[in-house]
């Protein structure tokens, strides 16, 4: 059976030379009649190609044609289809971030990797955190706070020196951000069903921004955030370098 491919590439001179060359080889359909739809660019493009594709049942194969790759499969030419019929496949349920700003508008976003809040200003941020319904930190000074996918805990994340998470694992990290009161508080594990409150502190003295998946809201008063599990993103990994063993291997480097 021939694999109907579509492809997808970053603005990046060398994702976009690689496309035509791989169009070229293998030709291409349309994605919605794609069977795999190949990405190639780097992370950031690959989380655009499966938020832009979350509604089509393709599952998405990314080629690291950009900077950092630790979603995509290493490039080459040489038998895509067979690549293709032999990848195995994950699936991440992202995040569900509902935003509301000072002036009471809404906004609404999915994140793959990370839920951040983020000081827009030069004083630290104060938080206010309550899990499922439950005050469980009065208020947290810092830069900021964030709650990470374990598909995402190898980012932002881990950056700020929250864990790295087994892809399996139904939890959640929530890491603080620079914390300066509680001190060095490194945050914690939640459940995968979790509901994240975070509300903002004298948000005009101290304004913060919220940003999901790179899409950013200004001048937030208060963030809600909890895995969507009606959304399945799929992605295919070549046999041996799935999310489970590079999220082994990162913690080794």
């Amino acid at each position: 059976m021939t694999i109907r491919i579509a492809f997808s590439a970053s603005s990046a001179p060398i994702a976009q030379s690689a496309k035509e060359a791989l169009v070229r080889r293998y030709g291409e359909v349309p994605l919605e009649e794609a069977d795999v739809i190949v990405a190639l660019g780097g992370d950031g493009f690959m989380l655009q190609t499966l938020h832009a594709t979350q509604d089509l049942p393709a599952p998405v194969y990314g080629m690291n044609r950009g900077t950092v790759g630790f979603l995509m499969n290493e490039y080459s030419e040489a038998d895509l289809p067979g690549r293709l019929a032999r990848a195995e496949e994950e699936i991440i349920n992202p995040l569900a971030m509902k935003a509301v700003t000072v002036d009471g508008e809404e906004h609404e976003a999915l994140a793959i990797n990370e839920v951040s809040l983020i000081r827009n200003g030069p004083q630290a941020a104060k938080l206010r955190i309550t899990i499922d319904g439950r005050l469980r930190m009065k208020e947290l000074v810092c830069d900021g706070a964030l709650v990470a996918t374990p598909a995402g805990s190898t980012a932002y994340n881990y950056s700020a020196h929250g864990p790295i998470l087994p892809i399996g694992a139904d939890v959640l990290a929530l890491t603080a951000i620079a914390p300066f009161r509680p001190r060095r508080w490194r945050g914690a594990l939640l459940p995968k069903r979790a509901v994240v409150r975070f509300d903002v502190i004298d948000s005009g003295k101290r304004p913060v921004m919220a940003d999901a998946d790179s899409a950013s809201v200004t001048n937030v008063a208060s963030v809600e955030i909890h895995v969507a599990p009606e959304i399945k993103h799929k992605i295919l990994f070549d046999p041996g370098h799935g999310l489970e063993e590079r999220l082994i291997r990162e913690q080794f480097v």
